[in-house]
């Protein structure tokens, strides 16, 4: 251990303001060093000043009341100004991370004719069963769940029998927010010979398919 680890060591320990903390210390070093000057080996002159927390713990025995009411004083400050902070961080956090919904009117990564058209044609290629194409235009996580056997099988749980598309129903679409990533995210119930069936579709800022839900 050399002199300054030795002090700041000490100074970890003391119980006071910065201003009296950053004096004793530096008051400590200067001693230490003019004792080395005069020939005494470090490891002499710590072993006849005693062990940090030793010589700390005689500092804090010392110490007047004002003093001691200012290091209470400016803990409380630290520790509230710490818990402030950090309740800044996790509630600017928590709104980073919870989805916004905006109108994809005012959009500046999305038309809602680009998206509107994206929307028919991916039902149109789920129709048709062309998982090859979806699989072209999606996103890496979705490529796994466009296959023949994870769509049927949520097809079932809405009806056994689709039949065949009739009709397109009314779209609404929004731009959804979440961690700095947009997307759109659109809406539409289409209406089919056995079973009526709403789509909702989400793209990304490229306009790749990333998610998907039908009720």
């Amino acid at each position: 251990m050399d002199a300054e680890k030795y002090v700041n060591a000490i100074g970890r320990e003391i119980k006071c303001t910065g201003k009296k903390k950053k004096e004793i210390k530096k008051q400590l070093l200067a001693d230490i060093h003019m004792r080395m000057k005069q020939g005494e080996g470090l490891e002499e002159i710590i072993s006849q000043m005693g062990t940090a927390r030793e010589i700390a713990d005689g500092f804090n025995e010392n110490r007047s009341q004002k003093e001691q009411k200012c290091y209470v004083r400016n803990k409380v400050l630290k520790t509230v100004i710490s818990i402030l902070v950090l309740l800044v961080f996790l509630s600017l956090l928590t709104y980073w991370m919870i989805p916004k919904t905006y109108d994809i009117e005012k959009s500046r990564y999305f038309h809602r004719e680009q998206v509107e058209s994206a929307i028919k044609e991916t039902i149109e290629l789920l129709d048709a069963e062309d998982y090859t194409a979806l699989q072209k235009n999606a996103v890496p996580q979705m490529k796994s769940l466009l296959n023949a056997e994870t769509i049927e099988e949520v097809k079932r749980g809405i009806s056994d029998d689709w039949g065949e598309r009739k009709l397109f129903g009314s779209m609404y679409m929004v731009e959804l927010v979440q961690k700095n990533r947009h997307f759109a995210v659109g809406e539409i119930t289409v209406t089919y010979e056995n079973a009526s069936v709403t789509y909702r579709l989400t793209y990304d800022e490229d306009m790749k398919f990333a998610g998907i839900y039908m009720r």
